[in-house]
């Protein structure tokens, strides 16, 4: 019997804001893998990292944002990935972000854009993502989270 490897080896970062009482999700649009498509923050955990601080790690590198807050979104993204036959399993971390605060992109994307969760579900090309962003607003936007879940970064 052969068996398909299961790895964890990257984090998913949802980058939410609040805009005159509206709820916004920042997404990117990608330059290299899955050239094209809006996704959101996510990246290998590099040596000597824990998961979170590889999601604070990303976020800078990619849209040059620090969180108010960073929570651990207590679900993970999941998919398989054909060129490796491999199961990919990704924590997913949701970060606060300061309305005021402005995007830097790295190479990595082209575009970035703050949409409804109603547009991201329409924008995000997986099925995965679509349940990871539901997820989110759900319970992080339109319900206290609970404060177990909050990860103190400083």
């Amino acid at each position: 019997m052969q068996e398909i490897p299961i790895r964890c080896h990257a984090v998913s970062l949802v980058a939410v804001r609040v805009v005159n009482g509206k709820n916004e999700v920042l997404l990117l649009r990608r330059t290299r893998t899955l050239q094209g498509e809006w996704c959101q923050i996510a990246g290998a955990v590099e040596t000597g990292e824990t998961a979170w601080q590889a999601a604070i790690r990303e976020l800078a590198e990619e849209t040059g944002l620090v969180p108010i807050t960073l929570y651990s979104g207590d679900v993970c993204e999941q998919f398989y990935e054909p060129h490796l036959d491999a199961i990919s399993i990704l924590p997913v971390f949701i970060a606060t972000i300061d309305p005021t605060s402005s995007v830097q992109l790295n190479p990595e994307h082209s575009d970035y854009c703050w949409v409804s969760f109603n547009d991201a579900d329409r924008m995000v090309p997986f099925a995965g993502q679509r349940k990871v962003l539901r997820h989110v607003e759900a319970e992080f936007m339109l319900r206290v989270p609970s404060h177990h879940l909050e990860i103190k970064v400083a």
